[in-house]
Parts: C-alpha cells; sequence; structure tokens
C-alpha cells in the first residue's frame, strides 16, 4: 500500500491541497463501542490454559496499516499511532492496553513494513523473535489482494504456504509465544465508502490498490466481476488464517472481526481514503485487545 514514484508523491500533495478543503468528513462508521481504559495487568490464567491473557510484552508485524501509514500526514509511516504497538493515547494501542504506556515504550516493537505481502512475512517474524515476544500480532494480506490486476493477486495456496512457513519461523525459536491474528480488511466496503468522497477518487487514481480501486465509478459488468473477484480473494485468505491459525494450540484469530468491522469514512485516513485514520487505528486496537484479553477463544 504504497505510492510508486516521485511524480505520484508530488500529485497527490496538490491534490490533497486542492480538495481537502471540499472534502467532507461526514459518514460515521463502526458499531459505537468505545475504547476500554487500559488494563495493564490481569490475573494470569489457570495452569491448564495455554493462553496468558495479559503477556510480558508485544511485538507486531505485517503491512502498511501496522505501521499507521497516512494516519498522520501524507505518504508517510506512523507507528507512534499503530493500533498494535502505538503510543498514542489517541489510539490506546493493544501494547498500551495490556502493558500501560510505561511498559508498552520498553516491550513492544513494531516490525511491520508499508507495502508488505505474506512472502515478507517469514522474515519479519525472524526479526520479531529476537526480542523474545510473548505475543506476536499480525496483520498482513490486503496487499496480497491489491495489485495492478486480479491476475497478480497471491495464489491462495501460496498464501497459505507463506502464512504457514511464517509460524513454523515463530515456532522454532518461541514456541510458547502467542499469536494474534487479524483477518483482512473488507476492500469491498471500503471502495463503497471512498468513492462518496472526490479526494478519495482522485488519489485512488495514483495507484492505490488498482485491483479493487481503480475505475471507482464503473460499474458496468466488467468492473463488478473484478470486484467480486477481488472480494472472493480477500474472503479465501481469511479463510486460510482462521484455518492454519486453529492447528495452532497458541494462536488467536479475530473471528473476521477486522473484515465485519462496518467502518465508515471516519475510520478512513483523509490523505488517501484507504489506510485507517487514528480512529481507524483505534478501533483495530480495541478488537485487538478484545480478543486478546477474552478468556476463551
Amino acid at each position: 500500500m504504497r505510492m510508486r514514484n516521485r511524480h505520484a508523491r508530488a500529485l497527490l500533495a496538490g491534490t490533497t491541497a486542492a480538495v481537502l478543503g471540499l472534502a467532507g468528513c461526514d459518514a460515521q462508521g463502526g458499531d459505537g463501542a468505545g475504547a476500554p481504559g487500559t488494563r495493564a495487568r490481569q490475573a494470569k490464567p489457570s495452569p491448564t490454559s495455554l493462553w496468558d491473557t495479559s503477556p510480558d510484552s508485544v511485538a507486531a508485524v505485517g503491512d502498511s496499516i501496522t505501521r499507521g501509514f497516512d494516519a498522520c500526514g501524507v505518504l508517510a509511516d506512523c507507528p507512534e499511532v499503530s493500533w498494535a504497538t502505538g503510543s498514542s493515547a489517541e489510539v490506546n494501542s493493544l501494547a498500551v492496553r495490556l502493558l500501560g504506556p510505561a511498559k508498552a515504550a520498553t516491550h513492544s516493537w513494531n516490525h511491520a513494513e508499508t507495502g508488505a505481502r505474506m512472502a515478507d512475512l517469514p522474515a519479519q517474524m525472524v526479526r520479531a523473535t529476537a526480542q523474545k515476544p510473548q505475543l506476536v500480532a499480525v496483520m498482513t494480506g490486503a496487499n496480497d489482494a491489491c495489485r495492478k490486476s486480479t491476475a497478480a493477486m497471491t495464489p491462495v495456496a501460496d498464501f497459505r504456504a507463506q502464512f504457514e512457513e511464517a509460524l513454523r519461523t515463530l515456532r522454532r525459536a518461541l514456541p510458547r509465544t502467542q499469536v494474534y491474528v487479524a483477518s483482512v480488511p473488507n476492500l469491498k466496503r471500503l471502495w463503497s465508502q471512498g468513492r462518496t468522497n472526490a479526494l478519495g477518487k482522485q488519489v485512488w487514481k495514483l495507484g492505490i490498490c488498482p485491483s479493487m480501486l481503480g475505475d471507482a465509478d464503473a460499474l458496468d459488468s466488467a468492473a463488478t466481476l473484478r470486484r467480486a473477484t477481488v472480494s472472493k480473494r480477500v474472503e479465501e485468505y481469511n479463510t486460510v488464517l482462521k484455518e492454519v491459525c486453529a492447528k495452532d494450540a497458541r494462536c488467536r484469530f479475530d473471528g473476521g472481526a477486522v473484515y465485519d468491522f462496518r467502518f465508515g469514512t471516519a475510520q478512513l485516513s483523509h490523505w488517501d481514503w484507504f489506510h485507517p485514520s487514528k480512529d481507524g487505528q483505534a478501533r483495530l486496537a480495541e478488537m485487538a485487545y478484545r480478543k486478546v484479553a477474552a478468556t476463551t477463544s
């Protein structure tokens, strides 16, 4: 999820400056649930439980969403607002909710990379294991579907093999570390929300997720089929995440919470109308915390 050249960067900045004043922050999304207060420590699980609801450290892996890309400014990572490890009080990240602000500053690490796909996850896992985290938070897969064309999307079998390799990489080094896996967001809903904004559609023309967002106003049969193909692939990716995670006793899939979340434009970056805004990052943090802190999966 990144621009490809300096021309695109310059055009985006100019387009943003020209159109931002006309762009409304209109629709509100989500289920209306507020973020819970920080709960730095919780009761430890029973000796028979494999899941610890209060891990002592958190590492994050994934793509630009976990880097907070475009949440604070144009074409820039903003890890301080990351849903997983950010320090921002506005977001109240997963790490802050679990560890408290002070400990999160020294016991959480963000190894995600803007533009990363599932094929990049094993290498990120290698870096994450260096800190020996008790929990690894994973969010990746959107870039596997966001390609120049539907034909260029990562095949499902490859996506599965890459995710399995990433978990094996983690397990070889840290057999007891827990894993939280977020589902791939609903890219078709993102199209349906962002296309209502003039700025969003102009920015998308610069090459953001063309498989889904290209020709945003087109409603002909070819465009409809293209978007349906991307949607189906995202659903297949989420099935892979669920199935592979289910084979690991210390892995929790979010149950499709991120995919099912009915976000609105308030949860989208008003720089690119694609990545999460600070509000969107806060919603992701809350969904992750609910799953990690639950006494049952």
